[in-house]
């Protein structure tokens, strides 16, 4: 059976003392146990924030991680790294990571297979940018985006997927999908998983719209049959509103 999931990106938000008060609130709250519920600090936090989550079924995650194991790689955290704070999911191939630091199909390639062979489960990141939705190729952009960073991985933990659909278009813009549209792309991408993978992968792979999740328009999203949850930007950073979309669900 699909897992519920809600996942709160913080990107390059809040200082020390401030998340420590964010996961503080949340944590005072009642927490569901019917529904995964994550945060993604920056990652100066994480050791902190995992050590201050332990114990509760708030999970802390990365926000990314590089593909090497060790290196000259400057400012990255590999997946050994992650582990060794207690963490065990990361986020991969968020747009704005496409976008502003080059991130592409291969590179996230490269750290798919990383996450997979370490153990690390990731939330993969993907979507279409306004003009491909605009000119009619969404469903060829993400089918492209899935095919060549999952698929055409060898040996990928499939236990260890988690899909977030995220239009481009709708990030931080105050857009956002449909409904309607949401549920399109999300069966379209579960059809998808059956063809390329199997019927089994399909069915067990939990799928997230991300792209302006608030309060006020969760339980529409929510609701539709192959929506399996969120990946919520702007709005994590608040606790009332993050706990207000956690209970939508």
């Amino acid at each position: 059976m699909r897992q519920k999931i809600v996942a709160g990106n913080w990107k390059m938000n809040k200082d020390a003392a401030a998340s420590q008060t964010l996961v503080d609130a949340l944590l005072q709250r009642k927490l569901p146990t019917d529904v995964r519920v994550m945060i993604a600090p920056p990652m100066i936090f994480l050791d902190r924030l995992a050590q201050q989550a332990q114990g509760t079924v708030l999970g802390v995650v990365s926000q990314n991680m590089h593909a090497a194991e060790s290196g000259a790689y400057t400012g990255e955290v590999s997946a050994s790294m992650l582990k060794s704070i207690g963490v065990n999911t990361t986020l991969l191939g968020h747009s704005e990571r496409r976008a502003y630091f080059n991130e592409t199909n291969s590179s996230l390639a490269e750290k798919t297979a990383a996450a997979s062979l370490a153990g690390i489960e990731m939330i993969f990141c993907f979507g279409e940018e306004l003009a491909d939705r605009k000119s009619g190729q969404h469903f060829d952009v993400v089918q492209a985006q899935l095919e060549k960073a999952l698929f055409d991985v060898d040996a990928l933990d499939w236990d260890k997927v988690i899909l977030a659909y995220e239009p481009v278009w709708a990030i931080g813009t105050g857009e956002t999908a449909s409904p309607k549209q949401a549920q399109e792309m999300h069966a379209f991408i579960r059809s998808l998983l059956a063809e390329k993978g199997s019927e089994q992968i399909a069915a067990q792979t939990s799928i997230l719209y991300g792209g302006s999740v608030k309060p006020n328009n969760a339980e529409a999203l929510f609701s539709q049959a192959d929506v399996d949850g969120g990946l919520i930007g702007g709005a994590a950073l608040d606790a009332d509103d993050f706990m207000e979309i956690v209970n939508a669900i």
